[in-house]
């Protein structure tokens, strides 16, 4: 970071700014950093009316790029655990359970343990009430220490139904008395919690493995099980709960076909969701009733298989849940709107028949890692996103940029944050000696994190709420945060008003002048950054041009801004001036104080719209969040970036994220640019790129790379229709499935994104 510091051969206190430099017309000029700075007593500075111009050089060390980096795991590994559950439970612990060995068949009901810290592994051992073997579970982390175990089946390969908790704090099982229809026995289902309810989605059960298609929940305040819904019928898929809305995704059908469409049910306004399920609702006809009673325990084996790990599964108190009256055939309709949407193809829709699929979902995002598998290798993997707001899907890495050669990933698992995910694998030819001499793949002895900030995933905890009006996916939509709440509220109604107004601003900033040519500022990285000061501090011409002053609060800025903190607390010349130039475009700096006041960098309907920042001014502003190093307006930029980059922006983006370090950012930019070339060179932002820029970009092109034209492009079109501006190539349809009926609309043309939805 560019440090404003004392000359040498002053004094350590500066607090005067320089006598202006006369130009050859007669006009004082900014004087340079090879000028002498003449020094001001305090008293002096005081009343000057010199402004000290903050420094604008960002960073330059850019690196290779982020990759994340596979870890050897130590201790009791597991054996080759299938079906197994693995989830994050804080406190950088991973936790496993249950499974099936996939060399012996030996089901477990075993507990164990990863320190991410150590890479550690060990046996829990564990207490109560502890359940019997299973695999095809779910294991659901509750307030942060309890584990909810639902269903799957044991060793005799019936379906469970029961419901154990698990206390993270004292390794103790609980299994608490449940009421109402208790749902039908199932294994690899979806669970999902929402406002104390535990949802279950779909899953196999029966003698014939049929697939079910309910929905029901559990309320955990009452442990009361609701009625089962029809919603879609799933195994081996996942389930999210955003904007009001269940969202169910991949898998398998029911005619065992993996899928590529979404399904979403309407939580919002049914009242069987929003209250509570009757207790005891289904005791007068004894259908079904609660776990009081133990149920029937079953034997364990004689000879119980040792895994590779050197333990064997522990059998005891194994229960076995009755069958279920509640029958797949009985259950009526969802209560509120089902929707579905199928993703056909294009070049962004990750195929879900190739490679071993992982999905878990962050901030409004369903995260689609395709892995390596027998058939695909590293370089057709990918890590795609699609956005629940506008269900559009992104590339975010090739495989390549995320997988080492040479693993098998078998599960995933993420915090609660959704900033981090971890893979769960093993080299794909084991190693003899390092495996304990049996030759066989321990499923989880390698781990991969994942680091999704690096990716521009703002998390649970900063992700914008959903809009309240879900509409059909638009191309052209664009992102538009909800107004913000509570102190940001307030504090933006008190930004940039004179202190005659009784807003109690005491400190003004100003920018560069609104003469300079808007077309010739394409964001901050390209603003005059030859005339920095490397370094030493230097003060603003009295007469030189700069923008209309922007009112703010010293203390907000004292708090919000570190660095702005540090030349205030040595102070420096702001402490008697009370005035600062920022040599930034105008709707830059604007922004940037903004979102000091909000910690927001785009304001809702309701703030005022002039503060509104296009792309241009997020490359901007993501450039000073590399000056000032400020990590959470570096990621809302990243965010939003990679979300909206479009043709007229993308070579701003890519410019500016490499003057930011932002090496992910930068290689989607220039990705982006070498796809839609033709068009990229016809922008605005491309013409005005310096010199050195345009060379490196033209670069980034593969060395075997080459422009494509006449009867070779019509050619090209004919095999896969990319190019075509027109019909099937580029052109998408959304099937809207509500309950009993199906509308299909056409939504517009997208040129950019090229994918096809039916």
């Amino acid at each position: 970071m560019a440090h404003p510091s004392t000359p040498a051969g002053h004094s350590p206190s500066i607090f005067g700014g320089p006598t202006p430099v006369m130009s050859g017309a007669g006009q004082p000029s900014i004087p340079s950093s090879s000028m002498t700075t003449s020094t001001l007593t305090p008293a002096s500075a005081a009343s000057s009316t010199n402004t000290y111009i903050m420094p604008n050089s960002p960073f330059k060390n850019r690196g290779d790029g982020y990759r994340p980096k596979v870890t050897r795991t130590l201790g009791q590994r597991p054996a080759c655990l299938v079906n197994a559950s693995v989830t994050y439970c804080g406190n950088n612990q991973i936790y496993a359970f249950g499974g099936f060995d996939q060399y012996t068949d030996e089901v477990y009901n075993h507990v164990l343990r990863l320190d991410l810290v150590s890479h550690q592994w060990s046996l829990v051992d564990n207490y109560g009430d502890i359940p019997g073997v299973r695999m095809g579970h779910t294991a659901t982390l509750y307030k942060g220490d309890k584990l909810l175990v639902f269903g799957g089946e044991n060793e005799h390969r019936t379906y469970l139904s029961d419901l154990i908790i698990f206390d993270l704090k004292t390794a103790h099982w609980t299994q608490p008395q449940v009421t109402g229809p208790i749902p039908k026995g199932r294994a690899r289902h979806a669970a999902v919690l929402h406002q104390d309810k535990l949802f279950i989605i779909g899953g196999i059960t029966g003698h014939d493995n049929y697939v079910l298609d309910d929905i029901c929940y559990l309320d955990l305040k009452t442990f009361t099980w609701s009625r089962s819904w029809r919603f879609v019928g799933r195994f081996d898929h996942s389930a999210y709960i955003w904007g009001e809305r269940v969202w169910v995704f991949g898998g398998l059908s029911e005619e065992m076909d993996k899928v590529s469409d979404i399904w979403w049910l309407d939580l919002k306004g049914s009242p069987a969701f929003d209250s509570p399920p009757q207790i005891g609702s289904m005791d007068r006809s004894g259908m079904a009733r609660s776990a009081i009673s133990p149920r029937p325990s079953y034997p364990a084996a004689q000879s119980p298989i040792v895994g590779s790990s050197g333990y064997a599964a522990n059998s005891r108190t194994a229960q076995v849940n009755p069958p279920s009256f509640h029958l797949k055939t009985y259950a009526p309709p969802a209560p509120g709107a089902v929707s579905a949407l199928k993703f056909v193809n294009g070049p962004n829709v990750p195929s879900q028949g190739q490679g071993i699929h992982f999905h878990v979902y962050s901030s409004g995002t369903l995260l689609d890692f395709v892995t390596p598998a027998a058939t695909i290798s590293s370089k057709e993997c990918s890590l795609s996103a699609l956005d629940l707001g506008s269900l559009r899907w992104q590339k975010l890495a090739d495989g390549r940029e995320i997988f080492k050669p040479g693993y098998r990933w078998h599960y995933c698992t993420m915090n609660e944050d959704g900033t981090k995910a971890w893979l769960l694998g093993c080299p794909t030819e084991p190693n003899v000696l390092d495996h304990g001499g049996t030759g066989l793949e321990e499923y989880l002895s390698d781990i991969m994190e994942i680091d999704l900030r690096r990716y521009g995933f703002l998390g649970n905890n900063f992700a914008p709420e959903p809009r309240a009006d879900f509409t059909r996916p638009s191309s052209r939509a664009r992102h538009i945060e909800q107004p913000s709440k509570g102190l940001g509220c307030d504090l933006a109604k008190l930004f940039d008003q004179p202190p005659e107004t009784g807003s109690g601003t005491d400190f003004i900033v100003t920018a560069l002048s609104r003469e300079y040519d808007e077309d010739e500022i394409i964001g901050s990285a390209l603003v005059h950054t030859s005339d920095s000061m490397d370094g030493d501090q230097t003060w603003l011409s009295p007469d030189a041009p700069t923008s209309p002053p922007i009112h703010v609060h010293r203390l907000i800025l004292q708090a919000r801004w570190p660095h702005f903190a540090r030349l205030w607390s040595s102070q420096m010349a702001e402490f008697h001036t009370k005035k600062m130039h920022i040599p930034e475009p105008y709707s830059v700096v604007k922004a940037f104080l903004y979102y000091l006041y909000t910690d927001r960098i785009d304001p809702g309907s309701e703030e005022d719209e002039s503060i509104t920042a296009d792309l241009s001014d997020v490359a901007g502003l993501l450039v000073m969040s590399n000056i000032y190093n400020i990590p959470h307006l570096r990621l809302l930029c990243v965010n939003r970036l990679a979300k909206e980059l479009d043709v007229d922006h993308a070579c701003i983006i890519w410019y500016c994220a490499g003057m930011a370090n932002e090496e992910w950012l930068r290689k989607r930019a220039a990705t982006f640019c070498m796809t839609h070339w033709g068009r990229v060179v016809r922008t605005l932002g491309f013409q005005r790129l310096p010199r050195a820029a345009l060379v490196e970009l033209s670069q980034e092109v593969d060395m075997e790379g080459r422009v494509v034209g006449g009867d070779e492009l019509d050619l090209m079109v004919g095999i896969d229709g990319r190019y075509h501006d027109g019909g099937s190539g580029s052109s998408r349809r959304k099937g809207s499935i509500s309950s009993n009926h199906t509308q299909v609309l056409e939504s517009e043309l997208d040129e950019d994104e090229g994918m096809e939805m039916s």
